[in-house]
């Protein structure tokens, strides 16, 4: 896994090229696309244990070991960091409410969650992409993918709107060197930015003091806290059908990519499915938040055109160094607010259209009255967050979207098909 093909001469790709998965520019490159990817998905990969309980650190070890096991199951083909899963937050809190359910036994939950996913796909391998086709065609995955970067909208509005002017700059930054300049500060854009946006906060004084303080007081080694898992029937019905929803995210993720660098990387779905359910079922049995693709990265690779697993391994040993240092995961947790909803508002629209570029690279057809009414039904309920209740069970809308996108649109397809046979049978008795 640790061999990369230097892109050109290492220094510079030259003008829109790609860095394909495989290779890498020179290491001082590599190791700042690591970092993009790195405050790229920490906002999130530490919120999500602290919202479900769960020590962060732990999280943020496992989801680099996580990274790294998933990039070496895949050969080196699908470059992604496995970050914490935001969809596990609402159903983990309301099992631990109605079912009364701690820490272990959530953890249990997340670890066969994991585990179904893990058996999705081996039967991916074993049966071919075919099925996976048949499951999820390009209609079905655009969907999923313009769904989840559409989701997550609201989280960088409200980040934004709680330091507007640290939160412009960023994105005025981020924007301007995307579109105006050439070469590294185009590619690196994101990271000059949350740099920038970090400076203008300090300056003027909007950093927390309580994380400013928490800095100066962390320790500089610490171990992680790990802790055991316990597999409870009570939390399975509150958690099992997240596994649709990993499937969906990892599945959206390689047809991002692939539609992103223009690779076929239909082979590798099941090694995908295969590499994010162990992580996830790793980080369950050791006390960490369920993992899957994080859609920041996958924006940050969009904006700029290195699909490099090397800055992706990067990113994971960089997240398992932090995870032994309270001071520099401190040091990192102190970028305000603002400045990381500045950056996700470029790299969350950026993935949102990579789910339209998926429709239009297949000539989805959207006279089609199948594909109107249930893509378009689901992905309004899932950015519109519409959560229903049953029973005990609450289910937010990137889930049952997940679900209904996934589970619903074959239905409906084939009824569809049936009927329009019939109606052609009739027409030629006529």
């Amino acid at each position: 896994m640790a061999s990369w093909t230097v892109h050109g001469d290492g220094r510079s790709p030259g003008g829109g090229a790609i860095v394909a998965s495989e290779e890498r520019l020179s290491w001082p490159l590599t190791i700042g696309f690591g970092v993009q990817h790195l405050l790229a998905m920490f906002g999130t990969t530490v919120l999500v244990p602290l919202l479900t309980g769960f020590p962060a650190t732990t999280t943020l070890l496992l989801s680099g070991v996580g990274t790294l096991l998933f990039l070496l199951l895949t050969r080196n083909r699908v470059p992604s960091y496995l970050g914490a899963s935001v969809s596990f937050v609402v159903p983990l809190g309301v099992a631990a409410h109605k079912a009364g359910a701690g820490p272990a036994a959530l953890l249990g939950g997340i670890m066969v969650v994991g585990l179904v996913v893990v058996s999705v796909g081996v039967a991916v391998k074993a049966l071919g992409v075919r099925l996976l086709e048949a499951a999820m065609p390009p209609v079905v995955t655009g969907a999923i993918v313009l769904m989840i970067g559409l989701s997550l909208a609201p989280q960088s509005v409200s980040s934004f709107d709680a330091q507007p002017v640290p939160a412009a700059v960023t994105l005025g930054t981020v924007v301007l060197l995307t579109v105006v300049s050439r070469g590294m500060p185009a590619r690196l854009a994101v990271l000059v930015g949350v740099l920038v946006g970090w400076g203008c906060a300090a300056v003027s004084g909007q950093l927390d003091p309580t994380r400013v303080a928490a800095l100066r007081d962390a320790p500089w080694l610490g171990l992680p806290e790990l802790v055991a898992p316990q597999v409870h029937l009570s939390v399975m019905p509150y958690v099992l059908p997240l596994a649709i929803v990993l499937v969906a995210e990892q599945v959206g993720h390689v047809k991002a990519v692939a539609a992103m660098s223009g690779r076929n990387l239909d082979p590798h779905v099941g090694d995908a499915l295969i590499g994010g359910g162990l992580a996830t079922a790793m980080s369950g049995s050791a006390g960490g938040a369920a993992l899957s693709s994080n859609a920041a990265n996958i924006g940050a690779m969009a904006a700029t055109r290195v699909y490099s697993t090397a800055a992706c391994a990067v990113a994971a040993l960089a997240a398992v160094v932090l995870s032994f240092s309270p001071k520099l995961t401190a040091l990192i947790n102190t970028v305000p607010l603002g400045v990381l909803g500045g950056a996700t508002l470029v790299l969350f629209g950026l993935l949102a259209l990579v789910g339209v570029r998926i429709w239009l690279g297949s000539g989805v057809d959207f006279a089609d009255p199948v594909n109107l009414a249930v893509l378009g039904t689901a992905i309004i309920a899932g950015v519109g967050d519409l959560t229903l209740s049953v029973g005990d069970l609450r289910v937010t809308g990137v889930v049952w979207g997940s679900v209904g996108i996934v589970l619903l649109y074959p239905m409906l397809r084939r009824l569809a098909d049936v009927r329009s046979r019939r109606q052609g049978w009739q027409r030629g008795q006529w």
